[in-house]
Formats: structure tokens, C-alpha cells, sequence
């Protein structure tokens, strides 16, 4: 009979509820893993970091690229960041996600690898990743699970060869453009493997700019460096949460920092300016971003007394390649 319905209303009403959220579901994830995840992004921020009377200094932050070998349209976009022409370059670790992954990167860097570079490694350097239970991020844990070991020792071969330094538990003095620039970082703290008494000790004072670098801006570490007196801390490790909530953000860090600081500038303390990257990349076991596309960062460094507000993210010049 016209006007009957088998079911109730209120079964009906509560099916289509249903069904919307699994398309809507599907939709979002859909667009996490093929969309969003290779949506490359330029970030690009001033910072009132350097003495006075120096020359500004850009600065292009890298990180957290967990390349495979067959990952071509990242490592093209990498690569067409050297059109951006930095001062120096700054990677901060967690380069591979494959044991034969070291030509890629290495592929990926080689225009930068023409300017001034430092470097530290994190825990997807040394280890390769392994499947996890997302719900192990909701809790704090001090549980590890590695990977096989990966071919780190190539990777850093490569990037010293090219005169690029590695500052991993070690102070390097460098002139940048006319500013000289004191640099020191130490292992990845996710691991346990920071000993910061290895730097400790305040700098020079008579420097443009005194740079900290760590792959996980655990915040133990960070009030060293501002302890210390460093004027910047570059570090990444966050992916930016990874899955972000509109109008909420991230909803994880894995580590110490607090939600707020997940991606970009904040301060550390009255002196220090900490930048985290959202990274590049993702495990190739969770392959999928949403709202929070992959970045690199472009940092233009000016002395204290200029302060200047962070410009928002920008795409970057290079075409973006979703093939």
C-alpha cells in the first residue's frame, strides 16, 4: 500500500545516518591516502632571530621524508626546491623507509646538496618501520618496536661528501652569507640517543645566529638549548599530527610536545624560537595526511629587532605530481 513502509521511521532515519557517515568516512580517507598525502607544501615563516646588525638568512627546513625507492614524485619536488635558492639547508632526520631507499634520497637532495647544509638523523634513519596499532599514539609509552636496521651510515657518507656537516652531538661554527652561524644537535631523543652534556655549555657570543637541531623536539631537550642561550631550535619528527581535526589540530605528537606546537614557530622560554616541520612523508604503513599536507619549510631569518609576523603555508612553485 502506497504510503507503507516495512520499517519504521526511526530505523529508516537511522540507516541513511549510517550510510552517510561510511561515505563520508570512505570519502575522508580516500582523500587522506590519495589526495592530501602528496599534496607537497611550501611553509613559510619570518623569525626575528639573528643579532643585530645581520644580514637576513633563508633557511629551507627539511624533514621527515621516509622515502622508498618508487616515491618519484617526491623526491622531483624536493629536488625542485633548490630553485628557492636558500642560504643553507637543514635536514632533521628520519630520511628512509627502505633499506635500498638511500639513492632516493640522495636523488632527492642532490640540487640542495650544491648550498651549505646541516644534519641529524632520527629513529627512521637507523630503523626501518614496522606496522603499529594507531590507538598506540592516544597513549604514552615507552615501548619501541624497530625495524631492520637501515643503511644510515651510506646516507651520511653521501651528505658529508657533498660538504654538507653532521651535528650530531658536535658544535659546528659556519659563515653563512656573511653571517657566522653556531650549530649543534644532538642524536634522536625518540630514541633515547640525545646526550646533551656532549654540547652543553653556553656559545660564543660574538655569532649571528646560535642554531640547535634534534629530530624529536622533546621538550627536556629543548629547554637545554634555551638554557643555553640558542637562539633557534629546528626539529620534526610531529608530522604535524598527521591527521588533524579541523578547528581542534593535532590530536597527537609522539613525544612531549604539547598538541599547539605541532607544526611551525612558537617560543621556547624568553629567548628561544622553536620551528617543527610537519614533515614530508608518512610510515608507508599509515600512508595518509588529513588536514596537514606535507611540508617543507622556507625560514627567512632577521635580526631581533625586526619583528616580523609568520607568513601563512604556501604551495610551493614546483608542480605538485599525484601520479
Amino acid at each position: 500500500m502506497r504510503g507503507l513502509s516495512p520499517y519504521p521511521d526511526r530505523v529508516n532515519s537511522w540507516g541513511r545516518l549510517a550510510l552517510g557517515a561510511t561515505t563520508t568516512g570512505a570519502a575522508a580517507v580516500a582523500y587522506a591516502a590519495g589526495i592530501e598525502r602528496r599534496r607537497w607544501t611550501l611553509r613559510e615563516a619570518t623569525l626575528p632571530v639573528l643579532a643585530e646588525g645581520s644580514r637576513p638568512l633563508r633557511v629551507l627546513h627539511v624533514s621527515d621524508l621516509h622515502l622508498t625507492p618508487r616515491q618519484q614524485s617526491k623526491q622531483r619536488w624536493v629536488a625542485a626546491l633548490a630553485a628557492l635558492e636558500p642560504d643553507l639547508v637543514v635536514n632533521t632526520g628520519d630520511n628512509l623507509a627502505h633499506p635500498r631507499a638511500v639513492p632516493a634520497v640522495v636523488a632527492a637532495l642532490g640540487p640542495l646538496l650544491q648550498y651549505p647544509g646541516l644534519f641529524v638523523f632520527g629513529s627512521n634513519d637507523y630503523f626501518g618501520p614496522t606496522p603499529k596499532n594507531p590507538a598506540r599514539y592516544l597513549v604514552k609509552s615507552k615501548r619501541r618496536s624497530h625495524g631492520d636496521p637501515l643503511p644510515w651510515r651510506d646516507l651520511r657518507a653521501a651528505m658529508l661528501e657533498h660538504g654538507w656537516s653532521d651535528a650530531t652531538h658536535t658544535q659546528v661554527t659556519l659563515t653563512v652569507s656573511g653571517v657566522t652561524v653556531a650549530v649543534a644537535g644532538v642524536d634522536d631523543p625518540h630514541l633515547g640517543l640525545d646526550r646533551y652534556e656532549r654540547i652543553a655549555g653556553r656559545r660564543a657570543r660574538h655569532v649571528g645566529l646560535r642554531l640547535g637541531l634534534t629530530h624529536s623536539p622533546e621538550p627536556r631537550v629543548l629547554d637545554r638549548f634555551a638554557a643555553d642561550g640558542y637562539d633557534l631550535v629546528l626539529a620534526g619528527h610531529t608530522h604535524g599530527g598527521q591527521l588533524r581535526v579541523p578547528g581542534v589540530g593535532a590530536l597527537v605528537t609522539n613525544c612531549g610536545l604539547d598538541r599547539s606546537r605541532a607544526r611551525g614557530s612558537s617560543r621556547w622560554g624568553a629567548h628561544t624560537w622553536l620551528h617543527v616541520s610537519a614533515g614530508l612523508g608518512t610510515s608507508p604503513f599509515a600512508p595518509v595526511r588529513f588536514a596537514c599536507p606535507p611540508e617543507a619549510s622556507l625560514l627567512t631569518l632577521v635580526p631581533r629587532a625586526s619583528v616580523v609576523p609568520s607568513a601563512p603555508a604556501t604551495r610551493a612553485s614546483a608542480a605538485v605530481d599525484v601520479s
